[in-house]
């Protein structure tokens, strides 16, 4: 055979040889890149054997604390300034007051979102206003302030929650009364506010408020997409999630589809917003989408980071902050039965109404001191800077201010700060509402990036709770409803109970 076609031999003998050539020089590239990045990452990995730091990376803190903010907490409270360090993850955390007005305030332009803080989480948010800088963030609070500002707005946006309150939340939850059947308030919380949250910010109705239909794409992709982002920032070091998703293996393959979803589902709905109209529409991805002259303001991508940041902004926190408040009111019977009295009995929940009810406002604020929606935020010193309490921060590195830790310091609320009192926010003979330093409360953040829809979201909780306590008793069960029971987190950007709150709702016979 070889005598009748030596050149077809040669040729086959050639390409095999090529193959092989090929297959070796592609494995030695493989094991290059590899041995470059276990290198990179023995030179970058901020190594530490302190007891801290050891503590953190075998997870041996969740033998004494419940959550990881518990240990945080347990932390700051034993240092003399309320500042420590975690060397493994780079980060300077503090829960000393003065610091944080210095980050948000004093030195704000020293202490940005940072570029490392952006990449965590720019696959999600993007270029929305929670994840930018300079400029752009400028632009986007700019826009924001007119339209949640706006008298047309506030207006608009407590009809809707009023409305799905009255025709939505209560028959759900009249309907587990009467059955006497278990419901999972925190998921009862999380389609309200998602279906609230996509009325006021797209117009559109997602209609999740029905607990025999399953909850929206968007909805499961968007929480999916938000715990596996917050789990990138828990990594001791950035090279891991990045080699993930430079592999697309794991929690990364799983985000990248997630995300995926969400941008599309983001897509139809701004597509199906233009469709409709957006000219005479009193939502405020329509108010964004008709802002005259802002060529910017048309472009999908920069839509869809606007839709990913209502949602997160207006969905997750309420709901959080809701399911925890009914876990203190199952505990504290008597606070129930004083926000019923504020109320009135039947008097109409008017704007105006909830507006004046100080105790109910006091309740809500000592709720989210113990359990804060958002538990921590991430700035990157753009520069090396001295923090008020004498803490040396290097630049480029991280610091986080951390609201669930300042909500149990004792040099903060006094001895007193485990227990849940909503009178220490209340001052004259009258008991009127104290509003209290930001810095020492930086639930809604503080400074310049203060929380815009502060107002809209206290107003928002105010309806649903006075409405709920007004008509029912909720009792939490099982496991949860025991004595000294406390809520284990899951990783998140924004709190959620791990289980979710198993309650037993009963109409209230105290009407």
């Amino acid at each position: 055979v070889r005598a009748a076609n030596p050149r077809a031999m040669d040729a086959m003998e050639l390409s095999w040889g090529a193959r092989c050539a090929g297959l070796a020089f592609f494995v030695l590239s493989v094991l290059v890149v590899a041995l470059a990045a276990v290198l990179l990452l023995v030179r970058r990995w901020p190594w530490c054997s302190c007891h801290v730091c050891r503590t953190y990376l075998t997870g041996s803190w969740a033998k004494d604390f419940t959550n990881l903010g518990d240990w945080y907490a347990h932390l700051l409270r034993e240092s003399p300034t309320g500042t420590v360090h975690i060397h493994v993850l780079g980060c300077t955390v503090t829960a000393n007051p003065a610091n944080v007005e210095y980050m948000l305030k004093t030195n704000f332009e020293n202490f940005p979102k940072g570029k490392r803080f952006s990449a965590l989480l720019g696959d999600l948010l993007g270029g929305g206003i929670f994840n930018v800088d300079g400029d752009a963030w400028r632009h986007q609070r700019k826009m924001a302030s007119l339209e949640l500002g706006s008298v047309t707005v506030r207006s608009y946006a407590y009809k809707i929650v009023a409305h799905e309150v009255e025709t939505r939340l209560l028959p759900v939850l009249a309907d587990a009364a009467d059955k006497g059947k278990v419901v999972d308030l925190q998921d009862v919380f999380r389609r309200f506010a998602f279906d609230t949250i996509c009325k006021i910010s797209f117009g559109l109705d997602p209609g999740c408020l029905d607990l025999d239909m399953p909850m929206s794409d968007l909805a499961n992709a968007f929480d999916t997409a938000s715990r596996l982002s917050a789990m990138r920032g828990a990594a001791a070091s950035p090279l891991v999630w990045k080699m993930k998703r430079m592999l697309n293996i794991g929690s990364e393959r799983e985000l990248k589809k997630a995300i995926k979803l969400v941008d599309d589902l983001a897509s139809a709905m701004i597509l199906q917003r233009r469709k409709l109209g957006f000219e005479n529409s009193h939502d405020l991805l329509s108010r964004f989408m008709a802002s005259d002259g802002d060529v910017q303001a048309m472009d999908d991508k920069y839509l869809r980071d606007i839709v990913v940041s209502f949602l997160l902004a207006g969905r997750d926190t309420v709901a959080s902050a809701l399911t925890t408040l009914f876990i203190h009111l199952s505990k504290n019977p008597e606070v129930a039965a004083a926000i019923r009295a504020e109320a009135g009995g039947d008097k109409p929940s008017t704007y105006q109404h909830l507006k004046s009810l100080q105790y109910t406002h006091a309740v809500l604020y000592e709720n989210m001191r113990l359990f804060p929606p958002v538990q921590f935020d991430s700035k990157f010193s753009a520069a090396a800077d001295v923090l008020p309490d004498g803490t040396y921060v290097e630049g480029d590195s991280r610091v986080m201010y951390h609201p669930y830790a300042m909500g149990r310091m004792p040099s903060i609320w006094g001895a007193d700060h485990e227990a849940f009192r909503p009178d220490r926010w209340l001052t004259g003979p009258g008991g009127s509402f104290a509003p209290p330093s930001l810095y020492k409360y930086p639930v809604f953040q503080a400074g310049l990036r203060v929380c815009l829809g502060k107002e809209l979201a206290v107003t928002e909780m105010k309806a649903v709770s006075v409405a709920v306590v007004r008509a029912f008793d909720v009792e939490v069960v099982g496991e949860n409803g025991r004595s000294g029971w406390a809520p284990r987190f899951v990783a998140g950007l924004t709190a959620s109970i791990s289980g979710g709150l198993p309650v037993r709702i009963k109409h209230n016979v105290h009407k």
